[in-house]
């Protein structure tokens, strides 16, 4: 997958803390977190880990927004996320 590949490559090159690090590991945790309530319907502790998580992520995602859109705009691009709603 180019997906897995992207992640990869932003994991061992950018910072950790930097914003798009940071959003790249919560969709490693979204998608493996996804996977596991498809088996696990009534996991509910996951569920409430997934929607802070979710949560967390789309914070980041509007911070990175007015900072940087074209940053934000390639991010979201590359980990084939939608985009944000505005208010």
């Amino acid at each position: 997958m180019v997906k897995n590949a992207f992640i990869s490559i932003i994991s061992q090159e950018e910072n950790r803390g930097s914003v798009e690090f940071q959003v790249v590991s919560f969709t490693n945790k979204i998608r493996r977190l996804t996977s596991h309530l498809e088996f696990h319907r009534k996991d509910y502790l996951s569920q409430r880990g997934l929607r802070k998580i979710l949560g967390k992520r789309q914070r980041l995602l509007s911070y990175l927004a007015k900072k940087n859109k074209v940053r934000y705009k390639e991010l979201i691009s590359q980990l084939d996320i939608r985009e944000s709603k505005t208010r």
